[in-house]
């Protein structure tokens, strides 16, 4: 095949990429997840797409592609697709005035100033590498006995030390069914720790194996471990707040709004199960679709015949009590719930609801903030992006966490 027509088809594969990160597929369809992970890494990394794009057209111009028509139509249609991309850039810087408004609109003066620094390079270079000389991170500690690996727990903490520093639960999101502490929130819990927080990522068990509330109680295990044992690592157990993506967006929610509920803490419900904050990103939180949003009806499916053994027909019951809209209360914690709006995954309708609700009900300050262009699991890598949603994520728990000192101080 001449080089002119492969660059051509090259060029269009790319292109297609680029309007799929534009235009992704809605929730609960049929393309919802291929629409997902053709866009994922396009919408987060343009530069790098961009830059590997330009090799390849040098590759295909010394190989003689823009000898022929179907070579310079490639070349129209690369343009295009790279001016698309760049726009990604764009919509990725205006993610800092968007966390800052949702902030200044949650949390008032108490917000704060936004970081004065620039954003640092090299991450964004390689944005898949973790690891931090200013970081310990102690892996694999067991926080209850009867599911093997699914009950570790990894705790991250300044490598200097720390003394009473407040305490982070990150919990990994996957759908109920898959995931692991080490792959998600990274940059997050590095930059927590990096600020003076002691942030803990824990395993839970997954379905179709477990059933709901398995994965709850879980959670509450390892809120018990760190009541019992994060002062070892530098952390204040009175100070703990939760953070989770996708299914872990969902039970960070559902562990903060059912605290100390006794059902979900078999023969430890002495253990005080209070959150100080939550900061669910791009979670469900809707499971019995009490809203009727068009995009939850497979959703429900999936949910009772996987991970609740039931169906919403025989057992609404079952599924209000896995819904964090339906546990909100007016003594809830602050909330900060961050979405993207070209979530392929969960619909961002449901974060809207669950704002609202939370912003009608809850005595809390409750921020939101709805990243233009961000798809699910948008924050996992290192992007501008996440950058400026981390960084508005220390914003809001610094706030929670000063008020927290303050409130300390005044008691004593």
């Amino acid at each position: 095949m001449e080089p002119s027509v492969v660059f051509l088809i090259v060029s269009l594969v790319g292109a297609a990429f680029t309007w799929n990160s534009w235009s992704p597929r809605a929730p609960q369809t049929a393309l919802a997840i291929p629409s997902f992970f053709a866009g994922w890494l396009t919408s987060e990394l343009p530069v790098h797409h961009i830059a590997w794009q330009a090799i390849a057209t040098v590759g295909f111009a010394a190989a003689g592609a823009l000898s022929a028509w179907p070579g310079w139509l490639g070349l129209g249609v690369t343009a295009v697709s790279w001016a698309a991309l760049w726009r990604h850039v764009r919509e990725a810087n205006r993610s800092e005035p968007v966390v800052d408004e949702a902030l200044r609109e949650g949390l008032g003066h108490a917000a704060g100033a936004g970081a004065s620094d620039g954003v640092p390079i090299a991450p964004l270079v390689n944005p898949f590498r973790f690891r931090r000389p200013d970081v310990r991170v102690t892996r694999d500690v067991r926080y209850a006995e009867g599911a093997g690996r699914r009950h570790l727990l990894d705790v991250y903490a300044p490598a200097a030390g720390a003394s009473n520093a407040p305490v982070l639960l990150q919990v990994h999101g996957g759908a109920w069914v898959l995931g692991h502490k080490r792959e998600q929130a990274l940059p997050l819990l590095h930059h927590m720790a990096q600020r003076g927080w002691v942030c803990v990522a824990a395993n839970y068990r997954l379905s179709p194996k477990a059933t709901f509330p398995d994965h709850l109680i879980d959670l509450k295990l390892a809120l018990r471990w760190i009541r019992e044992h994060i002062a070892e690592y530098g952390g204040d157990p009175r100070f703990v707040a939760a953070t989770g993506g996708s299914a872990g967006g969902h039970l960070s929610s559902l562990l903060t709004l059912s605290a100390n509920d006794l059902e979900y803490q078999p023969g430890f419900e002495h253990v005080d199960t209070t959150l100080r904050a939550c900061v669910p990103f791009y979670g469900i939180y809707d499971v019995a679709n009490r809203f009727e949003r068009e995009t939850y009806a497979g959703f429900e499916k999936f949910m009772g015949r996987t991970v609740l053994k039931k169906r919403l027909a025989d057992d609404r019951l079952a599924f209000e009590k896995a819904s964090p809209v339906a546990r909100v209360h007016p003594d809830a914690p602050p909330f900060f719930v961050v979405h993207g709006t070209h979530d392929s995954l969960a619909p961002v309708e449901g974060a809207r609801d669950f704002v609202g609700l939370l912003r009608e009900v809850s005595k809390s300050p409750v921020a939101y903030a709805e990243i233009t262009g961000a798809q699910h699991a948008f924050e996992i890598f290192h992007s501008l992006r996440t950058t400026h949603v981390v960084r508005g994520v220390e914003r809001f728990l610094t706030a929670v966490h000063r008020e927290y000192r303050e409130e300390s101080d005044t008691a004593t």
